[in-house]
């Protein structure tokens, strides 16, 4: 399962002093302001670029994948490079899904594990399916989420829909990414 752990946040302050030079105002009066423009994109929200924040991340393969369509961030990963052969892999280092029980098929566990013990890197690499659970510290802009959400909302990978929740739940201001209901 998708895990996100909220690491640090950084920047609001900072995001709403700038703000508060387009208004010739104080920075303490920027909070109603801001939440009027985080949603209105076309540069009245830019202030959202300042405001930073980092998750631990542990997704599968394929979540990755997407994810890189985000590039204004940065990511710092568990490398497999270094760490794929220190240990046999169990199926808890897989995507698990509700409706399959093993998660990942017995028989090439048992392989990958066979080569793992031979060092058999390249082996290993080629066939490490993209189910396989890594580690990633991705840091980015408040925009950068409020992007993700507007885009991936509504995605069919639940691991999507996963990641949004978590960090919406986790993050000092929610309401600067998901969109308000419009009436």
């Amino acid at each position: 399962m998708l895990e996100v752990k909220v690491l640090c946040e950084a920047g609001y302050e900072q995001a709403l002093y700038g703000l508060s030079l387009s208004y010739n105002a104080k920075s303490e009066n920027m909070p109603a302001r801001a939440t009027q423009l985080a949603h209105k994109g076309e540069g009245h929200s830019k202030f959202l670029e300042a405001m930073m924040v980092w998750l631990d991340v542990r997704a599968p393969r394929y979540f990755w994948q997407e994810a890189d369509t985000y590039r204004i961030s940065t990511k710092q990963s568990e490398s497999t490079m270094h760490t794929l052969l220190r240990r046999p892999l169990t199926k808890e280092d897989f995507q698990q899904d509700p409706d399959d029980e093993f998660g990942i098929d017995a028989g090439l566990l048992y392989a990958l594990n066979q080569h793992i013990q031979t060092k058999a890197f390249r082996w290993v690499k080629r066939h490490l399916p993209e189910s396989f659970m890594q580690r990633r510290v991705w840091c980015m802009s408040y925009k950068t989420l409020q992007n993700i959400w507007y885009q991936r909302h509504d995605h069919k990978l639940p691991e999507w829909h996963d990641f949004i929740d978590q960090v919406l739940s986790q993050i000092v201001h929610p309401e600067y990414i998901k969109r308000p209901e419009v009436t």
